[in-house]
């Protein structure tokens, strides 16, 4: 009966032990990842983002923000663990007591025996069967009272209770099993359920737990996309892809196709089809036709497209509660699939290692439409500005008639809006748009949001002067950033993109010429730490392939490290130069999010070419084509070429060296050519 009632103890035990090995590294991660979030949470304070709800601090949102099913999970196990402790402590502890004789007859330890006798008796008066009728008055007595005299007043149990805590002298070690009681009671019909509960528990729980991760983890990439978007992605991408051809490519994820089609969604979508339908690039003429043919498309890329251009025009006035969680669906995706497709773009397709400009571009250029809701045919180019209204529609207040209001007094590209002074702005915005004070406030705040981008980019062959074809060529870019407010890592101005979305950037080196991206590299500003790690070993390695100093690598270093707290970040690659030529190259540095902030710049590469041969293995190549000369000839390369290895090994007596080798090699010549000379003395005497 004891050991069942241990075994039934250590049960709770054992439960909360297999709960809290995965438990409570679990919620140190998920208390580090909202701790790194609190501290990222540096966004745009306008009234279009406070309204948006991303960024509320209320009891309610934040209970809305924690209250996801993964948070709950972890609360109710956490609560179930407290449960189990205070069973473990407070009601499994009274089953496993210590023996104490001295407590059960309520005495001091070292008491006499006269002082043992009189307790007895008195207790014996209160527990004895015969002065008290209750049975569990009786077991008291019998188990616990009695057993408690007889070790007290005995010679022997007394002397092995004061050595060694029992009256039975030293016990044994004893285990008991962590199981239940009723699985234990082998001799009865629940005998078989131990065998399927070490069976079941044991291996099959685990072995299913580990196909099911198995089974959906082997559908994802490590940036948690499925490998099938990643083959449409490359199969589709192509080097004529137009940006506005971007979107077609981008809605075969195979994440979309998995959002269901209901029946119900087919009226509401058709409501949405009339609102975007000029943004879908159909053929006016043949509205009929181009109609047909768009709803015979699969029904999934119908519905995600029509989601995305409801974002762009921010009509989302006919989704239904179904088709608006669907849409949060696909902007949640979104990111994530851009930044694949991106890769898709820049990743070598040509015989030289090259990616492709056209469809990169486009595919940034989709983002900052999504993130922050405008149109992509207000990026098309709108009387003097290149990059069309898509850049004055970012910002808070703005539509088409306040861009008619400003285009009259001759503002027509966003430069010009940034290069005005505040002063300058509130006038013109007040009195031309008829914006209030708070409403030119909003369009501050905003553009003292947005970056302003600078860069510093160089191409070299390191410890080489020039570059020379078939060189590795080391790109080395700084990539600085400024802000009004005087941020460096924020989130930008999005108040019509439901999630929290952090700005990255792309520099790219590409030759727009032949549509080839030479390099391309992902910047954020967001980890500071991450950005000073990365530079001080680029620069490191750097110094130490020059052969520099120790003094001047840590000088190096600390520079490096100052500028990136200053606001810069370290872009290094490499690249093998192509043939000979000059090439007139473009450096790109492309935010996802803001549209207006891009920088562009040339840079002016020059290939020579190669003529160091005997550094490079071309000495070989030398002397397979003088291997066809003459030995005069020959002989004559010979001597330059050691007069020449030989100046620049020695500076003394370099006179009688080159004399003593000539000697040699006359020596040779002469001695290669005496067998000659017999043979036709020879035949000379047959001749005779």
């Amino acid at each position: 009966m004891a050991a069942t009632e241990e075994n039934s103890s250590l049960f709770p035990i054992f439960i909360l032990t297999i709960m809290a090995i995965p438990l409570v590294p679990y919620t140190f991660v998920k208390l580090s990842r909202a701790a790194s979030k609190k501290t990222k949470s540096i966004h745009c304070h306008c009234s279009a983002c406070s309204k948006s709800g991303k960024y509320k601090k209320s009891i309610f949102s934040r209970i809305s923000n924690f209250s996801t099913w993964s948070n709950l999970t972890v609360i109710l196990l956490w609560v179930a663990m407290g449960v189990l402790v205070y069973y473990i402590k407070h009601i499994s502890g009274d089953q496993v007591q210590v023996f104490e004789p001295f407590t059960i007859l309520g005495l001091e330890p070292g008491a006499t025996d006269s002082e043992i006798k009189k307790a007895y008796r008195k207790l014996s008066i209160q527990y004895h069967p015969d002065k008290n009728p209750d049975p569990e008055a009786h077991n008291y007595f019998v188990e616990y009272i009695s057993k408690a005299y007889q070790a007290l007043t005995d010679q022997v149990s007394r002397e092995n209770y004061e050595k060694y805590g029992h009256p039975d002298g030293r016990q044994g070690f004893q285990m008991g099993i962590a199981l239940p009681t009723f699985l234990l009671n082998i001799d009865g019909a629940s005998g078989g359920i131990l065998l399927i509960w070490i069976v079941g528990v044991c291996i099959l729980l685990p072995l299913i737990i580990a196909v099911v991760y198995l089974s959906r983890s082997s559908k994802y990439t490590g940036n948690y996309v499925m490998h099938q978007t990643l083959s449409a992605y490359y199969y589709f991408m192509k080097p004529s892809l137009a940006p506005s051809k971007v979107m077609d490519v981008f809605i075969k994820a195979a994440e979309y196709m998995e959002i269901p089609v209901r029946r119900p969604d087919g009226e509401p979508l058709q409501k949405l089809f009339v609102l975007v339908r000029s943004e879908l690039n159909l053929d006016m003429k043949n509205i009929k036709q181009e109609q047909a043919k768009f709803w015979k498309q699969h029904p999934a890329l119908v519905k995600t497209q029509l989601l995305i251009q409801a974002q762009l025009t921010r009509e989302t006035e006919p989704l239904t509660p179904e088709l608006h969680r669907d849409f949060r669906r696909v902007l949640e995706l979104a990111p994530r699939l851009l930044e694949e497709l991106m890769k898709m773009a820049t990743i070598p397709r040509t015989t030289q290692g090259h990616g492709w400009l056209r469809p990169a571009i486009g595919v940034l250029e989709l983002s900052q439409c999504i993130i922050q809701a405008v149109p992509l045919n207000a990026r098309k180019t709108a009387g003097a500005s290149p990059e069309g209204n898509a850049a004055f529609l970012q910002l808070p207040h703005f539509d088409e008639a306040v861009l008619k209001k400003l285009a009259r007094k001759k503002l027509r590209t966003f430069q010009e809006l940034l290069d005005m002074s505040p002063e300058e702005r509130a006038e013109l915005l007040s009195q031309v748009a008829g914006f209030s004070n708070a409403e030119v406030q909003d369009i501050e705040i905003v553009l003292e949001m947005m970056p302003c981008l600078t860069l510093d980019v160089t191409c070299e062959t390191e410890g080489e002067e020039g570059i020379q074809e078939g060189d590795i060529v080391t790109v080395h870019a700084w990539v600085m950033l400024k802000r009004l407010n005087g941020l460096i890592g924020a989130l930008p101005h999005a108040p019509h993109y439901p999630f929290h979305k952090e700005e990255n950037f792309w520099f790219l080196l590409a030759d727009p010429n032949s549509n080839n991206v030479w390099f391309s590299h992902k910047v954020s500003f967001m980890d500071e730490t991450t950005a000073i790690s990365a530079a001080s070993k680029a620069i490191e390695d750097k110094m130490e392939g020059s052969g520099a100093s120790v003094k001047e690598t840590s000088l190096a270093v600390r520079e490096a490290v100052e500028k990136v707290k200053s606001g810069a970040r370290l872009v290094m690659g490499k690249f093998q130069a192509p043939a000979e030529g000059n090439y007139n190259l473009s450096h790109y540095l492309l935010c996802d999010s803001w549209i207006g902030c891009d920088k562009k710049g040339s840079l002016k590469l020059k290939v020579s070419k190669r003529t160091r041969a005997g550094t490079r293995g071309g000495g070989g190549h030398v002397g397979e084509e003088g291997a066809g000369l003459e030995d005069d000839e020959e002989e004559e390369i010979e001597e330059e070429e050691y007069d020449e290895d030989y100046e620049s090994e020695y500076s003394e007596d370099e006179e009688d060296n080159k004399q003593q080798l000539l000697e040699k090699k006359k020596k040779k010549n002469k001695g290669k050519a005496s067998p000659s000379s017999s043979e036709e003395e020879g035949s000379g005497s047959e001749e005779e």
